[in-house]
């Protein structure tokens, strides 16, 4: 049989095609295992890079548009691979997203400026969006249905490793070698499995994917066509995001006219996307993704500034920061399955109070780790501190928000939901960064002004607790 889809109706014993690892889909099912090794390991390792990137590029005062370009343009990455692939397939937009992802990992490993890093990760940014939105379109293709819940939780796997290796291993390599030796040694692994995946989605199938299965394709007789996607609107709220974070970066009048304008952006385009009365927290689903916003944006900060503090003004090694990224992602994993094993009849709504405390709490480290005469890993803690506050909450904001959710409306939802996280974490990042260059601009030591930025990121999770019990499902 081959590596096609089979129709929805066929029960699995039909289909006759066995399990992931049989011949027909052996080669579909360690390509794409390997690529999403190399992706999750890319980007967990590329992360830890970019401050010492920064610092050596004389780009300090510009790591939030390094750090916050890449999550604007996944954002329009995202919806564009969407709507490619709903009226394609994903064939396509995955293999470009692939080939992006090598090709923006060069760009960055030879950069002479921080600019071309920013335009590298912007790059890297839209190809991590077609990516994430047209794999489980290229699976629906694929895989006939009983299989694909199956290569679905292998590639969440795939993620465990690069969790653990990417970011000590890249730090290793900051320390013992170059920043620039991360990115090329990472363009080559990724390019053959790029090319492996490329070959392996030039494969015909046989026939459309059955309607609601997911993957692309035209559109049928007495089928109801895809609802256009606002690729118009994605575009301009990328744009608003990008302008944003440059303007933050200083305070002259080219700024702050940038930031006029990407507030201009935001606020006319950000609620075509989202639902009704999200940016006033009513209760139900709008405050979900108000919550997903909110506290996406804090951890993203945490992870971009801490980092950075620690690299350019407390002088610690990358591979100590890198172990705290390792840190946090175990913590994350580890909290999540918490929540879900010994907590499961906690009520969602207060793990997502709890796990915001914990977030405030790490905040308060990493205000604390600012002084002179605290030690670094005071504010280094504040990285896996905080990841165990998001495995708390963020699994439930997710069910809080299917729950509050029609089920014919739930794509629609998770689109939402995915779209405001990259919002809060271009938006918070970008008033963080506004308030460290501020303090700068007014003559405050660097210490200083990271306190302030800090100390303005304790109120996000501090909203998100007192905001969680208008989400409660009963």
């Amino acid at each position: 049989m081959s590596p096609g889809p089979a129709d929805a109706t066929d029960p699995p014993a039909a289909s006759g095609s066995g399990g992931i690892f049989s011949p027909p889909h052996l080669a579909a099912t360690l390509t794409f295992t390997v690529v999403m090794f190399l992706t999750g390991f890319a980007a967990l390792a590329v992360v830890p890079t970019l401050p010492t990137a920064a610092r050596d590029l004389d780009g300090v005062s510009l790591f939030p548009v390094v750090a916050g370009c890449f999550v604007a343009a996944g954002l329009f990455g995202g919806v564009l691979g969407g709507h490619w692939a709903d009226r394609s397939g994903a064939r396509r937009p995955l293999a470009l997203g692939m080939v992006l992802s090598v090709l923006t990992l060069l760009v960055s490993a030879s950069s002479v400026s921080v600019w071309q890093l920013a335009a590298g990760r912007f790059v890297d940014g839209l190809a991590a969006g077609l990516v994430a939105v047209s794999v489980t379109t290229a699976i629906g293709q694929t895989y006939p249905e009983h299989l694909r819940p199956r290569m679905l939780a292998l590639l969440s796997a795939g993620w465990v490793l690069p969790s653990l290796l990417g970011p000590p291993l890249a730090g290793l390599v900051v320390q013992w070698w170059s920043w620039r030796a991360v990115f090329y040694g990472l363009a080559a692994l990724t390019a053959l499995p790029a090319v492996a995946l490329v070959l392996v989605l030039r494969r015909p199938v046989p026939h459309p994917p059955a309607a609601g299965a997911g993957a692309g394709g035209g559109t049928g007789a007495g089928e109801v066509p895809a609802e256009r996607p606002p690729l118009l609107v994605a575009a301009l709220l990328s744009a608003g995001a990008a302008l944003g974070q440059y303007g933050a970066s200083a305070w002259d009048p080219r700024h702050l006219a940038a930031v006029a304008a990407g507030v201009v952006l935001l606020v006319v385009f950000a609620p075509r996307l989202l639902p009704r009365g999200t940016w006033r927290g009513a209760r139900g689903l709008p405050v979900t993704v108000l919550l997903r916003g909110l506290t996406s944006g804090t951890y993203f900060a945490v992870e971009a500034l801490v980092p950075l503090m620690l690299i350019t003004e407390r002088r610690v090694d990358a591979v100590v920061v890198g172990a705290a990224f390792t840190a946090s992602a175990v913590l994350w994993a580890g909290a999540s399955w918490v929540q879900g094993r010994v907590l499961q009849h906690v009520a969602r709504h207060r793990l997502v109070t709890a796990g915001a405390l914990v977030m405030a709490a790490a905040v308060a480290l990493a205000v604390a780790g600012c002084s002179g005469g605290a030690p670094p890993g005071t504010a280094a803690a504040a990285m896996p501190l905080s990841a165990v506050g998001m495995g708390l909450l963020d699994p439930c904001v997710t069910v809080l928000s299917l729950k509050h959710s029609p089920p014919h409306r739930q794509g629609h939802t998770t689109s939402a939901l995915q779209t405001n996280m990259n919002l809060g974490q271009v938006v918070v990042l970008a008033l963080a960064s506004a308030v460290l260059n501020a303090c700068l601009a007014a003559g405050a030591g660097p210490l200083g002004g990271y306190r302030a930025a800090f100390a303005l990121l304790l109120l996000p999770p501090l909203l998100v607790a007192a905001l969680a019990v208008r989400a409660r499902g009963d």
